[in-house]
């Protein structure tokens, strides 16, 4: 008896609360490894501006994010994901609510919100690193190439 394969996933939806530093890091990182292969997006909870410093660490691994708009859950044009993974804890019960009118999995995935520190312009930069390296290695921990 062979066991049962997975579902595969084709479609993973990011999620935080503003849609403005982690959720679209997270868009973004996927796409540059699977763009080809997943549908990918992100939202957030409530509105967000887009924030300059996730604009310039992105920019240091060759992914363009000038163009990302920040939206909510309301404002996605494709409601139907595989996956929803949520970076903060007020978009992890977006997320699950979620699931009551849609089949979806859910992940949490507590990231660490780096418009919280203080400091000068690298110290800062420096948390931002921090946080999109540590998304990039659970990307390719969790959606390993093949």
């Amino acid at each position: 008896m062979s066991a049962i394969a997975p579902a595969r996933i084709s479609s993973v939806l990011f999620a935080c609360t503003h849609n403005s530093i982690r959720s679209p890091m997270a868009e973004g990182l996927l796409k540059m490894l699977h763009g080809k292969t997943l549908y990918v997006d992100s939202a957030g909870v409530r509105e967000g501006d887009a924030d300059p410093f996730v604009t310039a660490v992105m920019a240091e691994l060759g992914v363009d994010m000038s163009r990302h708009h920040c939206k909510t859950f309301d404002q996605l044009q494709d409601d139907s994901f595989d996956l929803v993974i949520s970076l903060s804890p007020e978009a992890q019960h977006k997320a699950v609510e979620m699931t009551r009118t849609m089949a979806c999995d859910v992940e949490f995935w507590h990231t660490f919100d780096p418009s919280l520190v203080e400091g000068n312009r690298e110290a800062r930069l420096d948390a931002y690193r921090q946080v999109r390296d540590t998304i990039l290695k659970r990307l390719k921990d969790r959606f390993p190439d093949g």
